[in-house]
């Protein structure tokens, strides 16, 4: 994989697939256009899928199985990624799996709007940034191609 990893949350995700948000819209184009590749693991689609399914989203399996099969379509899935010993630990055990992945997929960032994972951008900046999806867009823009 040439082009720029990046690990994105859930919340994310949504934005992107689902509620198509305007300021994650860019960000979308970046992955469907192959200039930047997002890193699932099993954990992540699992959440994904779980999430799909809440209530207050009001969507139908035919629904739920359309925005997952498009966030796989973005997507390269790779092994499950072990704890990394001398990564901080997320206060949110939920979040931990995207920081071990960005750390374990050598990704060159991770997207969230979490702020328990935003808190740890000083100390994850060693091995990758973490970006609201606003820096992301911003950080995209700036690669070169």
């Amino acid at each position: 994989m040439a082009e720029p990893l990046l690990v994105l949350d859930t919340n994310v995700v949504l934005d992107l697939l689902h509620f198509d948000d305007a300021v994650a819209q860019p960000l979308r184009h970046a992955l469907e256009t192959g200039r930047v590749c997002c890193v699932v693991t099993e954990a992540t689609q699992a959440e994904w899928r779980r999430v799909l399914a809440y209530p207050e989203f009001g969507l139908d399996v035919a629904q739920q199985a359309a925005l997952f099969a498009r966030y796989q379509a973005l997507s390269v899935r790779v092994n499950a990624a072990d704890a990394v010993a001398e990564l901080p630990r997320c206060s949110d055990p939920d979040d931990q799996k995207f920081i071990d992945l960005a750390a374990a997929s050598a990704a060159q960032g991770l997207v969230s709007k979490d702020r328990a994972v935003l808190k740890l951008r000083r100390r994850c900046a060693p091995r990758f940034r973490i970006m609201t999806p606003l820096e992301a867009v911003r950080w995209v823009d700036g690669l070169s191609g």
